[in-house]
């Protein structure tokens, strides 16, 4: 564990970005802090430097992403209904099977040293989760966890009809993580027709602006999701860059 503790968090909103700069985004970010993390076991506490946190926030292009542990089968279109729906698709290194990410989307991706905060996947994973949760609250909509199943899900008590509206897959070396969340706010979730969702095919999925009956601003959402990020997590300090 780093001598230092960092608790400053960079927000950067991204835009609408193609998945895989985004990804190539990532990666920088995560290799530089674990090789600070690694750099710093090598040096005296007082020459330590402490590390960087990051939380990105990111609208993507139509595109499906499959995780380690998930199956090709999922994704039930070819290259010729890719071609036709505009979207694309990758097998990428995070947790979990295979997801959607689209415009209308709220797309986090937090490059975090655990280290910084706690060291415990479990938690950080719920913290993820309550923040969406909270959001949704604030736009007067009931969310929950569903046992058994990760990400936010409403009717996720009695579930006669339980979908999903934000869906998680996360990567953790050396306790900084990487990829995260994905919020659908005015996502078109016709695109989850295409696939079997994270591998469940008998739960739907839902969007913000379809449970309200009217679009949502985005710009509201991410304000509500950074507010809940940095009470959840006790982050310090904050630049929004």
């Amino acid at each position: 564990m780093n001598e230092i503790i960092n608790k400053k968090v960079e927000f950067r909103d991204l835009g609408l970005l193609d998945y895989q700069a985004a990804w190539d985004y990532q990666e920088k970010l995560f290799a530089e802090t674990v090789a600070l993390k690694i750099s710093n076991r090598t040096l005296d506490p007082a020459d330590q430097s402490p590390s960087n946190n990051y939380m990105l926030f990111v609208e993507h292009p139509h595109v499906f992403t499959l995780g380690k542990s998930g199956k090709e089968e999922n994704l039930l279109l070819d290259e010729q209904g890719l071609e036709k729906h505009q979207a694309l698709y990758y097998k990428i290194n995070r947790g979990g099977d295979i997801t959607y990410h689209g415009p209308g989307q709220l797309v986090g991706y937090p490059i975090l040293d655990l280290d910084n905060f706690f060291t415990d996947i479990h938690k950080y994973l719920r913290l993820l989760e309550e923040a969406i949760i909270l959001t949704l609250a604030d736009y007067g909509v009931v969310a929950g966890r569903i046992e058994g199943l990760t990400g936010v899900w409403l009717d996720h008590l009695e579930q006669k009809n339980p979908r999903k509206i934000c869906a998680m897959g996360v990567k953790s070396s050396r306790w900084v993580t990487m990829h995260g969340f994905a919020f659908n706010v005015n996502a078109d979730i016709s695109y989850f027709g295409h696939i079997i969702p994270c591998g469940i095919d008998d739960k739907a999925v839902t969007s913000l602006h379809l449970e309200l009956g009217k679009p949502v601003n985005m710009e509201h959402v991410k304000a509500r999701v950074k507010q809940h990020l940095i009470e959840l997590f006790e982050m310090e300090r904050i630049e929004l860059i």
